[in-house]
């Protein structure tokens, strides 16, 4: 199995490369998995009736939302923990401590040892797509596989040439990339300039996570 990239090259249409093409990085997805799906290949790897899969399937979920919004780091078994967060402006004084400081809600997934030592195990194949549609390159990383910690790297490292969006959109609008649940996507290029998330160039303060 391999992770499946493709580099684009696309027309950049805000910033400072505006204008230009550039191969823009993004993830090939085949398909989005339902619940359904997922619910029956556990009965059958367990042993249980898909009945009682979907139980226990979504009462682990309203127990994880409770303790969630009750501020725990909630244990996700076999995958991880889960937390609340946010994306705040930071401020000099105490008076201006409002709640428009807030920028963004946020679900803070932290993969467990097994889940990292699986993902930098993983190869990556990279297809080189240019302007017209047509396969040009095919390149398998060589990269350290270096997994990016949500707790440690709040901004996950996204690079982005002009704007906050990703290979799908690049260099415009607002989107944070190809993310479920609130994960951060990193490690896209467009361009090689750096884009660490939040720059509190707004409203003049600086950006935090929590």
């Amino acid at each position: 199995m391999s992770i499946n990239l493709k580099a684009k090259e696309t027309l950049i249409q805000v910033g400072e490369l505006k204008g230009k093409y550039r191969f823009v990085l993004s993830t090939e997805l085949y398909s989005k998995l339902p619940e359904s799906k997922v619910i029956k290949e556990a009965a059958l790897r367990s042993g249980v009736s898909r009945g009682v899969m979907q139980a226990c399937w979504d009462a682990a979920g309203e127990v994880i939302k409770a303790w969630s919004t009750e501020g725990h780091s909630v244990a996700i078994p076999g995958l991880g923990t889960m937390r609340f967060g946010v994306r705040a402006k930071s401020v000099a004084t105490v008076g201006e401590v409002a709640g428009s400081l807030i920028t963004a809600r946020r679900v803070i997934f932290t993969p467990n040892v097994d889940i990292k030592d699986e993902l930098q195990r993983t190869p990556i194949q990279i297809t080189c797509i240019d302007r017209n549609g047509k396969v040009v390159k095919n390149v398998t990383s060589g990269d350290s596989g270096d997994v990016e910690d949500p707790d440690k790297d709040p901004n996950g490292g996204d690079t982005n040439p002009g704007g906050s969006g990703n290979g799908d959109n690049p260099g415009g609008g607002s989107q944070p990339g190809n993310t479920e649940g609130g994960n951060t996507q990193g490690g896209n290029t467009e361009g090689g300039k750096t884009d660490t998330g939040d720059t509190g160039s707004e409203g003049g303060g600086d950006f935090v996570d929590m």
